[in-house]
This record gives C-alpha cells, sequence and structure tokens, in this order.
C-alpha cells in the first residue's frame, strides 16, 4: 500500500471520528446503549390537570392517550413500601383530617401503607376544579410503584362487582397490596416511567433498585420482556424504559451507586442555585459530567406555573455544549411549547393531550372519551 493511500484512509477515518463525535446535541442520545429519543412527552404526575395527580386515572389516562414517561415522585412508607406521592405530608392532597385527626402534621413516612391506602387522594381535586370535578376521583387511593409500573404494563387494580378493589391477602391478613387485572380498555400503549427521588433518606435508592429488580425493570440485571403493538408507545419494552430524576445532588450520587447505566437527570430549581447564576450553572453540569448524569432538568417560564427561567438559550447552549440533553418543565400552554421547542429533548407537562398535538401525535380520542372509556 503506497504512502498516499495510507494518509487518504487514515484521513476518512479521523473524519469518520470527528463525525461521531459532533453529532447534533438535539438529536436522538445514546447512553450505554439506552437510546434516548428527542421530543419525549412525559406525563407529569399522570396529569395534575385532568385528574387527581398520581392516581390510577391520572396514569391510566396517560398511558392510554399515548405517553412516552409517566412521572411519578417517590415516598416511603412506615412498613418500607415506595408510593407514588408528592408531598411529605398528607394535608394538600387527602382527607388526613377527617381518618386521622391527631396525625395531620406527621410525614408520610409515618404511615403504614394500609393506613394510607385508607385515605381519599381524589376529593380535593373535585373542590379545587369543579368544572373537572367527576364523581369517580372520589375515594382514589395512594398508588405504590408497583401499581404503576403494573399500569404501564397495560393493568389496573382488581376490583368487585362494586368497583371495590381486591386486596391482596396473605393468610387470611391483607398486605396492604391490591391484585391485578389486564385492563379491558388497555389500548396497546407501553410508556416507560420516570422516576423522582428525594433527599436522600432511609436508603430509599437501594431499595428503588431492589424492587425494579423484582419487577424486572432494572437494566443492570434481567430486563422482563414486555410485549408491545406495531403503532403504539414501546418504551416499557426498551432499554430506557426507566429514567431517575433529584432535586438532590446526594440522591443523584446514591441513584448512581445503586442503579448505573440507568440514564439519569439533574433537576434544577433556581432557589437553590446560589452566586453568580452563569458560574453556578457550569458547576452544575460539571457535577452531572463527574457523577455519570445524562439530562439536565430545567424549569420553563410562563404561565399557569410561573416558574422562574432555566432554559434562556444561553442556559441550554451550556448544557448542550457539554454533550448533555434537556428535558425540561412544566409545560401546560402551545406557548410555552412553541417558545422551548428548539431547547430542549424532552417535556415535562400535566397537558400531555397539548403536547402530543404539539408534535404531531394527537389521540384519536378525545380526553374526556378516553376517560369516560376508562370508567371515570
Amino acid at each position: 500500500m503506497n504512502i498516499v493511500l495510507k494518509l487518504v484512509i487514515i484521513f476518512f477515518i479521523f473524519i469518520g471520528c470527528q463525525s461521531n463525535k459532533n453529532k447534533s446535541k438535539l438529536n436522538d442520545f445514546e447512553i450505554n446503549s439506552v437510546n434516548l429519543k428527542k421530543d419525549l412527552i412525559i406525563a407529569h404526575r399522570g396529569s395534575t390537570y385532568w385528574t387527581p395527580e398520581e392516581t390510577e386515572p391520572a396514569y391510566r389516562w396517560a398511558r392510554n392517550i399515548g405517553v412516552d414517561y409517566l412521572e411519578l415522585d417517590l415516598q416511603l412508607t412506615k412498613d418500607s413500601i415506595l408510593v407514588a406521592f408528592h408531598d411529605n405530608d398528607l394535608k394538600r392532597t387527602t382527607n388526613i383530617k377527617d381518618i386521622f385527626p391527631d396525625r395531620i402534621d406527621e410525614t408520610i413516612h409515618d404511615f403504614t401503607l394500609k393506613e394510607l391506602r385508607s385515605l381519599d387522594i381524589g376529593s380535593w381535586f373535585n373542590l379545587t376544579n369543579p368544572d373537572r370535578a367527576k364523581e369517580s376521583y372520589i375515594n382514589q387511593s395512594i398508588l405504590t410503584l408497583q401499581d404503576v409500573i403494573m399500569i404501564a404494563e397495560g393493568f389496573r387494580i382488581k376490583r368487585t362487582d362494586e368497583g371495590i378493589s381486591v386486596e391482596e391477602l396473605i393468610d387470611k391478613a391483607w398486605t396492604g397490596n391490591y391484585l391485578y387485572e389486564i385492563d379491558p380498555q388497555d389500548n396497546g400503549n407501553r410508556p416507560g416511567i420516570y422516576l423522582e427521588t428525594k433527599h436522600p433518606k432511609l436508603a430509599v435508592e437501594k431499595l428503588l433498585a431492589d424492587e425494579l429488580t423484582s419487577l424486572g425493570w432494572n437494566l443492570n440485571t434481567s430486563l422482563k420482556t414486555i410485549q408491545t403493538k406495531d403503532n403504539r408507545v414501546g418504551v416499557a419494552n426498551t432499554k430506557a424504559r426507566v429514567i431517575l430524576q433529584s432535586f438532590s445532588s446526594e440522591s443523584i450520587q446514591q441513584l448512581e451507586k445503586y442503579l448505573p447505566n440507568i440514564p439519569k437527570c439533574f433537576l434544577l430549581w433556581k432557589d437553590d442555585m446560589k452566586g453568580e447564576l452563569k458560574e453556578t450553572y457550569k458547576q452544575v453540569i460539571q457535577f452531572a459530567l463527574n457523577n455519570h448524569v445524562q439530562i439536565i432538568g430545567t424549569s420553563i417560564a410562563g404561565e399557569p406555573n410561573n416558574y422562574k427561567e432555566l432554559t434562556a438559550i444561553w442556559m441550554t447552549d451550556l448544557i448542550h455544549n457539554s454533550g448533555l440533553q434537556i428535558h425540561a418543565y412544566t409545560f401546560d400552554t402551545n406557548q410555552q411549547l412553541n417558545e422551548y421547542q428548539n431547547r430542549v429533548e424532552a417535556v415535562f407537562t400535566n397537558r400531555a393531550d397539548l403536547a402530543l398535538s404539539f408534535y404531531k401525535r394527537e389521540s384519536k380520542q378525545s380526553t374526556e372519551r378516553i376517560l369516560t372509556d376508562l370508567g371515570y
């Protein structure tokens, strides 16, 4: 082989390597063989607009309308069960004052799963949103992580003909769990799950790893096969079936310890970012790179949430130029979707119906029709 030919070959190899290194930051993103798509729609708490947040109606609706991920907050019960619930206490979205009037100031960790299941987490929504109220939202109960994963797989909580949840019994005693059945209204969508942990406490991250392993959703162990259908959401049967997120840097580090290789999102909140903002942003990015974080979760401005701006163009340029993705929160209007569409790879939204329409993935059925078909 002559020297000229050798130089030509070396040149093209070099160009090919550079091309791979410089792929657009806004295209599909591969992390340790986990491929994250662009324009992902993440159902924030299922929905806080159409249904009571983090309830069975919220997640069944989000699954059927066609989101990519069901998002939930993880809390730990007194008996070490992971449940889907946002607040540390139970005042805002439950009837704790009626059921446990002497315990209204206690945290969710002070209650067992069976005690939490006795609370109504749906009626408050009807009082707050009378225009979207439904009688079927009354007496919705707190869900476990397993409940949400089963919904993602096409199941629902099993019910009697009277609509009562069927309890799992061991030696004739209720475990606090419910039984499941194939959802008769399941339409074949199989979304992934997007899990938020709080500040590390009580080994939540280790318990989460164990739970995901037992349910076949831990990339580091053995992933179960989940049947999918053509032209339906199929994230649940991919290596990207789980994304982990936290506002806590300590929790991110614990997640990396117990759940490596799984995509992670470091969430930002403006009030936590002290000092000169640009310098703080650089420190955040360096933390992400040092701790195998692939995604930054930034807040967007505008009504109805009126969060502080953490997705300005100079900010997103810093993130993308570092090779990271942006999954921003919380998109609830078409104006927001339009303004930020070229800055982010994924959107957290309470209005999955609007986001799906914006990304030309509109459901053939209206929200009201889906809820009616689901029995709500």
